[in-house]
């Protein structure tokens, strides 16, 4: 079966980085948002399985989207990728519905132990 992964960050190079770390062995269809309000607007009009987010970015940061996805019910697994490693951050994010945290830039078989572990694999 083919899941749907969105992965939203800002940085071109940061969503390319995350695209390569996919297992080559998962089925996926990738879509990609360089913003909260693009991600949403895909969460909003599509069913997505995965969303990688930032949590830096500009209009509406990953926080956003959390508290967005939470207030609307939309059902997806949220994997945080976030450079801000503050265990306050780590809580705040986990207590908003992420499923994990994972430092970037984010490492293949990192992820693909999160992956496993959250039965996507």
């Amino acid at each position: 079966m083919t899941s749907s992964v969105l992965i939203c960050d800002d940085s071109n190079m940061a969503r390319k980085q995350v695209v390569r770390s996919l297992p080559s062995h998962w089925p996926v269809e990738v879509q990609t948002a360089k913003n909260g309000i693009e991600a949403l607007e895909v969460l909003r009009n599509q069913a997505v399985d995965v969303l990688f987010l930032d949590l830096t970015m500009p209009e509406l940061d990953g926080l956003g989207v959390l508290q967005k996805i939470k207030e609307e019910g939309i059902t997806c697994s949220v994997f945080v990728i976030s450079a801000d490693v503050q265990p306050a951050m780590q809580a705040k994010v986990l207590e908003l519905g992420a499923t994990a945290f994972l430092r970037k830039p984010v490492e293949g078989e990192v992820l693909m132990d999160e992956l496993q572990v959250h039965g996507f694999l």
